[in-house]
């Protein structure tokens, strides 16, 4: 996910060296590492509404790979990010079972699917924060040919689509519903909701070689049947699909347009009145983003009891709901969506606090057991997903392809050789 400059993270950075010199003294300092612009506000908000314990913040650009501290750095006590959860996670964490409860934080208030991706051997060191979904968009005034459902799924997505297909005279097309081939992340979506099982093995990853092959036909047969060629998908794209996704579908030419529920719900309200959208989903089952933001407290932390204190006051339904109006108050030109740009972790907030900020989400959640998270990653996996897998999808999906496709294994190597 591209992250953004904006009057919101000149705000943050001005805010995170504010708070570190302020509070870098109290002994009883709370330091938290964090990818995650949105935190610092959160960690002010701490400090004014308790003096039970005070938190400063370190952003690091690239979390997950910054364990073990510096000589010359101090240790954390809390991580907040994306991709904690792999080989290492036991290593660099504190189990949290002793904080889990109705009394500090209710786990049984966060999703079930959630929680067991926070999980190393049966015991909770990682406690989820948020979380965003693929969503398939379209016009409010196309919804009659959308089923009356939440969830989308591939097949019914390919069929609606190709109905509202069109050519001319010249077999060109002047109308397509959807082509797999409009968005990379599209196809990476297909291969884990088809059982890809992309995973992290060794600083790279695994996936089911007979599985990927059977994606990839299919991918290609989809073009094939419904849309002709790759070459006629692109044509199209490049012709009428070259604003946002939004515009694409409120343009009349395309039926649907693919995005995720931070992209879609960062736009403000007048942008999205006339936009319906569902769940990209499989057999019943929505496939989390990669980027599930966890919390966790390092094993080497020297204030654990604060940093409990921070844990249990974050998940609070009512923290939450403070932190969604003071943000909606602060009158930035770019609010992130959600808690840390996302969906919160605990159900209640998605469903009770989220509506009054996002109308469009009133009963239009999936359903808390739909949920599918990925499976374990390596912590260089933007980079291995934008330089290895996606390009490999794009090529290895084109039906009118007229060059040999570099295998996913020769990739790797380039990326080895690069990165390495």
């Amino acid at each position: 996910m591209t992250k953004k400059i904006s009057a919101f993270c000149l705000f943050i950075f001005v805010a995170v060296f504010s708070l570190f010199f302020v509070s870098c003294g109290a002994s009883q300092t709370v330091v938290i590492w964090t990818d995650r612009p949105e935190v610092v506000s959160y960690v002010e908000f701490f400090n004014v509404t308790q003096d039970k314990a005070k938190a400063v913040v370190v952003y690091k650009d690239n979390l997950a790979t910054s364990l073990p501290p510096a000589k010359d750095e101090k240790r954390p006590d809390i991580l907040i990010g994306s991709f904690l959860k792999n080989s290492r996670t036991k290593k660099n964490f504190a189990p949290l079972n002793g904080i889990l409860g109705t009394d500090q934080v209710d786990s049984l208030g966060i999703y079930d699917s959630l929680m067991e991706y926070g999980t190393v051997g049966g015991k909770q060191y990682l406690l989820p924060v948020s979380f965003n979904m693929p969503v398939m968009i379209f016009s409010a005034s196309k919804s009659p040919l959308v089923a009356d459902s939440s969830l989308l799924d591939f097949f019914m997505l390919e069929n609606i689509a190709s109905v509202f297909n069109a050519k001319n005279s010249h077999e060109i097309y002047t109308n397509m519903g959807f082509a797999p081939s409009w968005n990379s992340q599209f196809l990476y979506e297909y291969a884990k909701s088809f059982n890809a099982k992309i995973q992290e093995k060794g600083n790279v990853f695994s996936w089911n070689a007979e599985e990927m092959e059977s994606i990839v036909s299919e991918l290609k047969r989809w073009t094939s049947e419904k849309n002709t060629t790759t070459t006629a998908e692109q044509d199209f794209s490049f012709k009428y699909l070259y604003t946002p996704e939004h515009k694409q579908v409120q343009s009349g030419k395309c039926l649907f347009a693919y995005t995720t529920s931070d992209s879609f719900f960062s736009l403000s309200p007048e942008q999205i009145s006339d936009i319906d959208f569902r769940w990209l989903s499989n057999n019943g089952k929505v496939c989390v983003e990669d980027e599930i933001v966890t919390l966790g407290v390092y094993r080497k932390s020297v204030n654990t009891a604060r940093a409990f204190d921070f844990i249990i006051w974050l998940f609070s339904e009512t923290t939450q709901k403070n932190l969604l109006d003071r943000m909606a108050h602060m009158r930035l030109d770019t609010v992130p969506f959600g808690i840390c740009s996302g969906f919160s972790s605990i159900e209640s907030v998605n469903e009770i606090v989220f509506p009054a900020y996002y109308k469009n989400l009133l009963g239009n959640l999936p359903e808390p057991e739909s949920l599918s998270c990925p499976l374990p990653l390596p912590s260089r996996w933007l980079s291995l997903k934008e330089r290895v897998v996606l390009p490999y999808l794009v090529d290895a999906t084109k039906n009118d392809a007229t060059v040999a496709v570099k295998t996913i294994e020769e990739r790797l190597t380039s990326w080895r050789k690069q990165f390495n």
